[in-house]
């Protein structure tokens, strides 16, 4: 959530921020924001003098009574009365308009930082580095689900008949893949990253989606799972709200927490894209990266994060590419976003697999998470900074597609043989 102060005082460039990032009427929103803030600030201004002149009157009436003038003190106290009754009806006005303002702020994007590139869509995103060569294949490569459904390992049909489309059930040595790249992301990024691993709640409640800016704008997106829960969409969404209502130390931060968790997806916009496979679905497994810093080490927090998931794929073997999104691509809380993009053969195309993003304050606001400087007696809000440390079916589809033989079966990256039992070569089951 941005800051309405912040807003007041940089109005041209909050409507630049917004046009950017194609946001529906940028000057409009502006001027909404401008008369809530400007209705809600008169209407605590008028409390404030309501409250002294009930001070005062109340002092009189002490000396009314001293003097003995029973008119003047009877006519004082029914003024404070009167003033009392009106001083409620003006806190419930003021707490109207600050909602009021809230739910109109909870709905507006964060400002991209200067360096963003602007455009509306992913094709003003840019590249900054390709890493590893694209492997070269004497026969036609297969995309992920043909090697997996001919090895008799990755069931869409029995996944379908229980749970509908955008489901796998993964057997034998691909469950154990998916278990093996999930552990051994974990194992890189505690013992080599410096990253606490966390097991966090699948359910959250409202109030922790609001944090990191899922709810309101995005509830179609989620899985609601009754009784005022919601399935996880990330595991961003608990280990960012781990510093909710919170106040930490300066010498705490940066904290730096992973967790390998089941994430859920309602998919609400992505009708008719990658039907077919594991690219996109319900439910699938990702290790998270989040940081909690102070404003001076975001910048430099963001880089590294970004490091720290390219090593997963360094240490797999995967070649792939890193873009910064643009103004009109980058996510809904995000002031930077890079990704992160693995080639996949099947595809002849690299696809994303890890989006690393600082939100500055933004999250921060909305979750009332603060640090306290070590030289300064006020709190000061944190920066928050998110990045998968990497998508994990994302990660077994590389590995199948970059890794595949001509006989159709799966060389294992040898990082991942020690958490294969030894297993070198995924063959077609029996």
């Amino acid at each position: 959530m941005l800051d309405v102060k912040w807003i007041r005082e940089n109005q041209e460039a909050f409507v630049k921020g917004l046009t950017d990032r194609c946001f529906d009427d940028p000057q409009g929103t502006l001027t909404q924001i401008l008369k809530l803030d400007s209705q809600r600030r008169e209407t605590i201004q008028q409390l404030q003098d309501l409250q002294a002149r009930r001070n005062a009157a109340s002092k009189d009436i002490g000396k009314a009574k001293q003097s003995k003038d029973e008119a003047e003190a009877k006519r004082l106290m029914d003024e404070v009365a009167g003033i009392k009754e009106t001083i409620q009806q003006g806190e419930d006005d003021e707490r109207a308009q600050d909602q009021a303002l809230r739910d109109l702020l909870a709905g507006i994007p964060n400002m991209p930082a200067d360096d963003v590139p602007v455009g509306a869509d992913e094709d003003a995103n840019v590249e900054l580095r390709k890493v590893g060569a694209i492997p070269r294949f004497d026969f036609e490569p297969k995309q992920h689900f043909e090697l997996g459904e001919a090895l008799g390992l990755m069931d869409f049909e029995t996944a379908a008949k229980l749970s509908g489309a955008r489901f796998v059930v993964l057997k034998g040595a691909l469950a154990r893949l998916d278990a093996a790249l999930s552990q051994f992301m974990l194992d890189l990024h505690t013992d080599q990253h410096g990253y606490t691993e966390v097991n966090p709640p699948l359910l959250v409640r409202d109030d922790t989606m609001f944090g990191t800016a899922q709810l309101p704008k995005f509830e179609d997106d989620q899985f609601p799972a009754g009784e005022g829960y919601w399935l996880i969409p990330t595991a961003e969404v608990p280990l960012t709200n781990l510093v909710r209502e919170d106040i930490i130390d300066e010498a705490e931060a940066p904290v730096r927490v992973t967790a390998g968790t089941p994430c859920f997806r309602a998919e609400a916009g992505a009708a008719g894209r990658d039907t077919r496979g594991m690219i996109r679905q319900h439910q699938f497994t990702k290790v998270e990266l989040v940081s909690i810093t102070t404003p001076e080490q975001s910048t430099e927090e963001h880089e590294r994060m970004t490091k720290c998931a390219e090593t997963v794929l360094q240490k797999l073997g995967l070649p792939y590419r890193v873009v910064v999104l643009s103004t009109g691509d980058m996510g809904f809380a995000a002031q930077k976003t890079y990704d992160i993009e693995v080639w996949l053969p099947g595809q002849d195309a690299y696809r994303e697999i890890s989006s690393c993003s600082v939100c500055g304050d933004f999250q921060a606001r909305r979750m009332n998470a603060r640090y306290r400087p070590k030289d300064a007696k006020q709190a000061r809000l944190v920066h928050t900074l998110n990045g998968s440390g990497v998508a994990v079916g994302r990660a077994l589809i590389a590995v199948l597609e970059n890794y595949q033989e001509a006989d159709g079966s799966i060389r294992v990256p040898d990082v991942l043989q020690p958490y294969m039992g030894g297993l070198t070569r995924i063959e077609a089951s029996g």
